[in-house]
């Protein structure tokens, strides 16, 4: 999948393609109750402006910001895909997953760590969230592992968001 182009995306099967802001208002109704995948995507490649500040909530009592030095050396250009992430296996789905991201994402206390460098993105709203249902809630975690992979295999490093390589 060619990760720098929408259409591209698309072909693979992600639908939704809603803003941050949105999914925030709509508390994710839109977002299937059932288990899969999903991206955050930007919807340009222009420079990004990072925030000194995470509008992300604390987790555990840790503050989700870091440098502005560590996201600048994060950060991949040509590609549209920020972070790739999972719903299930177990009682996640992605409507449940998506919903505490986006709580995450306002400064709620949210068990949503993953993807915590979105939130020092300027206009983090703006950002697009797309998702792929998987047939059953075993297939998501290697459907998430092998998009990290390939991800990893055409950009030479994880997406920016990620923090590490899925087991």
């Amino acid at each position: 999948m060619n990760f720098a182009r929408k259409n591209d995306i698309q072909k693979g099967g992600f639908t939704g393609f809603l803003t941050i802001s949105a999914l925030q208002i709509s508390r994710c109704c839109e977002v299937p109750k059932m288990p899969g995948v999903y991206l955050v995507l930007r919807p340009n490649t222009s420079p990004p402006n990072f925030l000194d500040r995470s509008t992300g909530g604390h987790y555990k009592g840790k503050n989700p910001k870091v440098r502005v030095r560590e996201l600048d050396s994060k950060w991949i250009e040509g590609t549209l895909v920020l972070y790739i992430g999972k719903a299930g296996p177990g009682k996640a789905t992605l409507r449940s997953r998506l919903n505490a991201y986006m709580r995450f994402g306002k400064g709620k206390r949210a068990g949503h760590w993953g993807g915590r460098y979105i939130w020092q993105l300027g206009q983090s709203g703006d950002l697009l969230m797309c998702w792929k249902v998987t047939s059953d809630e075993a297939r998501a975690k290697p459907m998430e592992s092998d998009l990290i992979r390939k991800f990893k295999k055409a950009h030479s490093k994880l997406p920016f968001a990620n923090l590490k390589t899925p087991s």
